[in-house]
């Protein structure tokens, strides 16, 4: 085990319970696995959580240490990611947010952007969240209908995006919108939409899993946005979406081997403590056979996670990212819901309680099937990047 995850383990072991943002009885460290739901659910989202994470070094993992970062690769950042949703899906997404939004900036930002926006995203004084999918627009992206009609030296966003993670809480939104209608793809732009330009919250949901982070509806109506806070040219917007989703995806895919994990250990620890017929069910051969499979599907899809985090961290030299990237949040996420699945069936009715946190593993593992383009889409990625390499 390296040593970053050494130092996240028992930051996330200690720390966090202590502040009150986990279980005080971790599930790494719970004898008899019971939890308390409330806590894991209802995850402090304010600006003290987030600052607490960049203090101790997990908030800007990859990025170089004159911008505040950690200058560390995309490897420490995913086995953070792995280990803090083994306790809470909500916690990994806070350092998600930072993962996902700062490298679009870093890249492609001007340095007057740069010189703004990233010491208060790096240094967790502001939180972020990006817009992309709208009512009729989620994996199909070229779809959207968010416009941004250029007037002077401002554009003028006009539309509703839907689905996202953070409503309600971020104070900045990169937000993607037509400047072109009529071109496709190469008609989407990226901006830099502050909360005061005049953006507001709609509904929010009421979700089945990730309950401590909010998701929810953005309206832009007539929103104006300084040309200056447009990333890259016009048109580059889609090229920058889909980028930083070749370089997310392998992160979801770190929060679902973390659940999956999570559960195994749950699981193991409440079969070894479960007395039936006067001995630990532990010791039952199918119930033996359920947790080796478990253990072999998760030890798979963190070697694919793995493959795809180097990929990011060399440069993707072979431009295999959007494939590989594809099948490691594909695979991870799938383990991820069949490993909870099976964890509540070795719980038995314990699992189905709220007691015990197997039935919030369960809960969580599913959106991971869903968010940064449903498996059903990575499936259609990697079948494309096969055929156009055969």
């Amino acid at each position: 085990m390296s040593d970053f995850r050494d130092r996240a383990r028992e930051w996330l072991a200690v720390e966090a319970p202590r502040r009150g943002w986990l279980p005080a009885d971790a599930v790494r460290l719970a004898a008899a696995g019971h939890d308390v739901p409330a806590q894991a659910e209802e995850l402090d989202r304010s600006r003290a959580c987030q600052q607490a994470l960049c203090a101790a070094g997990f908030g800007a993992i990859t990025y170089p240490r004159q911008h505040g970062g950690q200058g560390l690769g995309v490897r420490e950042q995913i086995e953070f990611n792995e280990e803090a949703a083994a306790y809470s899906l909500p916690l990994s997404e806070l350092v998600v947010g930072l993962g996902v939004c700062a490298p679009t900036l870093l890249t492609l930002g001007t340095p007057e952007q740069k010189a703004r926006y990233l010491p208060p995203l790096l240094g967790a004084d502001e939180i972020w969240c990006q817009l992309f999918s709208e009512p009729d627009a989620g994996s199909d992206v070229a779809s959207m209908k968010t416009r941004a009609l250029r007037d002077g030296d401002d554009y003028i966003l006009s539309g509703t995006k839907y689905w996202i993670t953070n409503a309600g809480v971020s104070d900045l939104y990169i937000v993607f919108a037509k400047t072109d209608p009529d071109a496709g793809n190469r008609g989407i732009s990226c901006f830099v939409v502050e909360r005061d330009f005049g953006l507001e919250i709609g509904k929010l949901e009421d979700k089945l899993g990730v309950r401590g982070s909010p998701t929810g509806e953005v309206l832009l109506d007539g929103t104006r946005v300084p040309v200056e806070n447009r990333i890259g040219a016009e048109g580059e917007g889609f090229a920058i979406a889909m980028n930083t989703l070749n370089r997310s995806r392998p992160t979801i895919g770190a929060q679902a081997v973390g659940i999956a994990q999570g559960a195994i250990d749950q699981a193991a620890a409440y079969v070894k403590s479960r007395q039936q017929f006067g001995r630990p069910i532990a010791e039952l051969q199918g119930l033996q056979f359920m947790l080796a499979d478990m253990a072999m599907k998760t030890e798979a899809a963190r070697g694919l996670v793995y493959r795809a985090t180097a990929l990011i961290d060399e440069g993707d030299p072979g431009d295999e990212l959007a494939k590989i990237g594809a099948m490691a949040k594909c695979l991870a996420s799938d383990t991820a819901m069949e490993v909870t699945t099976n964890g509540i069936q070795l719980l038995g009715g314990y699992g189905y309680v709220k007691e015990f946190p197997m039935e919030r593993y369960f809960r969580d593992a599913k959106v991971t099937q869903i968010y940064e383009g449903t498996n059903q889409v990575q499936r259609v990625v990697i079948a494309r990047r096969l055929l156009a390499d055969s």
